[in-house]
């Protein structure tokens, strides 16, 4: 336990530190976490994680997740076209390489590269927001989704009876799930308080209930992921806490979501 705490609290200084500072030092970071959340995802498939396949997908969270507002460059193609020419690539592969690199293999490496790279985009990509209060945004969805995991957790150990998905995850109980989310709607109504008229209480608690219902999925996929290949964490970059995925399962679901059906401005 002090170990875990003493690494959350670490990670936690210097990660919103950083955030704070805002610009490129936060997106460096971010894609930092990116490209090791990569290397968890390569390696718990049971993949080289430095083999030539796996490159390929490190190369498209590096262009997914690239600091190029920061740094005034305009990404060459549209993301649909990025994503389609990743897959055609994946693919080539398997034929360049006579199915020596199966289909499976590929789709699986393909499919980690957008999961990761998409997600941490968007967690890079919020700070920056056009209505020039990225701060304030990020801030809101990360409590947000801290309040549904501490909710989750600790509604969970009060009053949890029943099961919620006990094949993929036997700790989680429904109680729980809906002590997160009623906490994450809390804590987001909370931020609406102080938002200087930015977030209206009926936009404050859409959100913090898409937090509390994608974070927790978020963190659902994550755990039938590593049941299918038999493991506890994604890694050991954080004592007491595992891996980078292990610690952004849900922010990785959660930014995208809440962008894609225009609940904050990107």
């Amino acid at each position: 336990m002090k170990q875990r705490l003493i690494t959350g609290i670490i990670a936690g200084v210097v990660f919103l530190g950083l955030c704070l500072i805002g610009g490129l030092p936060y997106h460096l970071i971010v894609l930092a976490m990116a490209m090791i959340g990569y290397y968890e995802f390569v390696r718990m498939t049971k993949v080289s994680p430095f083999g030539g396949t796996a490159w390929l997908g490190y190369l498209g969270v590096l262009l997914f997740v690239f600091p190029w507002k920061p740094l005034g460059i305009d990404f060459p193609l549209s993301w649909d076209h990025f994503i389609w020419l990743l897959l055609f690539l994946f693919m080539l592969v398997t034929v360049i390489t006579k199915n020596k690199i199966a289909i499976q293999q590929a789709a699986m490496l393909f499919l980690g590269a957008v999961y990761i790279g998409v997600g941490f985009s968007y967690i890079a990509g919020s700070r920056g927001a056009p209505d020039g209060h990225g701060l304030f945004w990020t801030f809101l969805l990360l409590v947000s989704i801290w309040a549904s995991d501490a909710g989750a957790y600790f509604v969970g150990k009060w009053i949890g009876k029943n099961k919620l998905w006990p094949a993929i995850s036997p700790n989680k109980t429904i109680e729980g799930a809906l002590g997160g989310v009623v906490i994450s709607m809390i804590a987001a109504a909370a931020f609406s308080l102080f938002s200087g008229g930015i977030l209206t209480f009926g936009r404050a608690v859409a959100i913090g209930l898409a937090c509390a219902v994608t974070g927790q999925l978020g963190d659902l996929i994550q755990s039938a992921y590593k049941r299918v290949y038999g493991i506890k964490d994604s890694g050991t970059l954080l004592p007491g806490h595992g891996g980078i995925l292990d610690r952004c399962d849900s922010w990785i679901i959660v930014f995208p979501f809440v962008h894609i059906v225009m609940l904050m401005p990107y």
